[in-house]
């Protein structure tokens, strides 16, 4: 046997064997290039497949240990890698730089306060994405939206109210969470009321979820361990709070709770999250001023959407997802007056109903649950609920949405679709945006995207025009953009920023 060609062979394979374990497409490559058999050339392309993901794994976790890289969850099932993280000592120092003292408010703050407060709820006054205060610019090619101040924010999925010239919202700042009001015209921090409390969930994330309520000089503040205060929103100070597990015998819901307190006449209520035993209630109504507990009711437990006061059938009440039903509700004491079965995977309820008649609606979910359309009749007993249509064409994942001119436009998963909401018949379905948030202003679509773009879509039944897209903050977004006096806030939990919509 002559020894050159083996030698020659086995120094083949070991420089196959070297330029895998290095890095596996060039192992690839020289395996293909040698002159071994298809079949061997075969089995070694499955050996170095399998082998790559071993690498390609010890690379991520090498990244994420000594490079900072993490992961997260940004909708789909797979978690992204990604270098956006919050520096916590950056943003401690930012603060630090734009805090101003609540005696010194800004010449701007002072001439909002004359005009009355607009967006002082989660998605609007209805809660329903609906922005009506003003016309605004679409006009974007000729004058895009100007940024007017940008900086960063701690975390959590909470979104911004504003009222008398401060934008207001909740956040995680390191372990304590921080009720926190800014300067709307320069984004200054005016002040924070913080306390400990940490939720933190793997996919998810850290910070709380729900948004505050701002009602008549004071904010309501619904934690993601269950804190509940109430503030004087002009200056922070501390008027009442409870505890809404402890003293209503709930616990958390994986997600955190995730409902926004809702002011109704002289109440305030909240979702205190899985009702346990046999005290236990979801609905939770406190007086507003005193803060002193007046009724609970609902044994169910409560999903993430936030209750909405609409009135359907000519019946004042409240609309509100439990886990498994969406509800009709007595805002007078919480009895329940009506209900219709709608569970989503993982009780994973997040999108708000959609009022589209006197007594129509439409309900929407993602997890492959789709949409419905219901119609509440009035009968002897009571209400009914029966269904007009149901389609997989519209499926609010992690987001809502808007009902203009008898259409339905929101995120089919991250597609904008636009449903007939009379039929639930699909119009069109077009355009990706990510996992995020659509509002509805002078008949066009304000669409902060999943990873922090904003978008301005025309709201036409007929097809989708998109008039313009822009960068506004960096990673994920799931937050819901606010609008008040021509000012668009929008946030994720790494940074915020405000942009000027005013018509010109």
């Amino acid at each position: 046997m002559n020894p050159e060609p083996a030698a020659e062979t086995n120094s083949a394979a070991r420089r196959l064997r070297l330029a895998t374990l290095t890095f596996p497409p060039a192992g690839l490559w020289l395996l293909w290039r040698g002159p071994a058999s298809v079949w061997r050339k075969l089995f070694g392309t499955l050996g170095i497949g399998l082998f790559s993901l071993v690498y390609a794994a010890a690379v991520l976790f090498l990244l994420h240990k000594f490079a900072g890289l993490r992961f997260e969850m940004q909708g789909r099932p797979i978690p992204i890698p990604t270098w956006q993280v919050t520096d916590y000592a950056r943003l401690e120092k930012a603060r630090a730089e734009k805090a101003v003292p609540p005696a010194a408010p800004s010449v701007a703050t002072e001439a909002k306060t004359k005009s009355l407060p607009y967006w002082t709820d989660f998605r609007g006054p209805n809660r329903d994405g609906h922005y009506t205060e003003q016309p605004i610019n679409v006009d974007w090619a000729k004058s895009p939206p100007k940024l007017l101040w940008k900086q960063p924010v701690g975390g959590g999925y909470a979104s911004f109210v504003v009222a008398d010239g401060l934008a207001f919202t909740l956040e995680q700042r390191r372990d304590s969470e921080a009720v926190t009001a800014y300067d709307i015209a320069t984004g200054r921090e005016v002040w924070a009321h913080s306390y400990l409390a940490r939720f933190n969930e793997w996919m998810g994330g850290e910070g709380p979820r729900t948004t505050p309520t701002w009602h008549e000089g004071k904010l309501y503040s619904l934690g993601g361990t269950g804190q509940f205060r109430c503030l004087e929103a002009a200056t922070g100070k501390l008027l009442w709070q409870h505890d809404v597990f402890a003293e209503n015998s709930c616990s958390n819901l994986f997600f955190a709770l995730s409902a926004s307190p809702l002011v109704v006449e002289d109440k305030v209520l909240v979702l205190a999250g899985e009702p346990l035993g046999r005290d236990g209630r979801m609905l939770i109504a406190y007086d507003k001023v005193s803060g002193a507990p007046a009724w609970k009711a609902l044994e169910a437990k409560a999903a993430y959407a936030s209750p909405m006061l609409v009135t359907l059938a000519g019946e004042r009440q409240l609309l509100l997802h439990s886990a498994s039903h969406l509800l009709g509700v007595s805002p007078v004491d919480g009895k329940a007056l009506w209900r219709f079965p709608w569970h989503v995977e993982f009780d994973n309820t997040i999108a708000q109903p959609i009022v589209t008649g006197t007594n129509r609606l439409v309900l929407s979910a993602g997890y492959g649950t789709g949409a419905v359309g219901l119609e509440l009749q009035r009968t002897d007993k009571g209400f009914t609920a029966q269904e007009r249509w149901r389609n997989k064409f519209l499926k609010n994942k992690f987001t809502s949405s808007v009902l203009h001119g008898g259409h339905l436009y929101g995120l089919d998963e991250d597609i904008l679709v636009c449903l007939d909401a009379e039929t639930g018949e699909r119009r069109w379905k077009d355009g990706r945006y990510g996992y995020g948030q659509v509002l509805l202003a002078n008949g066009h679509l304000l669409i902060l995207c999943g990873d922090g773009d904003l978008a301005l879509v025309q709201a036409l039944p007929d097809r989708h025009v998109e008039l313009a897209r822009l960068p506004a903050i960096k990673g994920k977004t799931w937050n819901h953009p606010a609008l008040a006096g021509g000012k668009l806030l929008v946030r994720n939990a790494i940074e915020m920023a405000c942009f000027d919509l005013s018509a010109k």
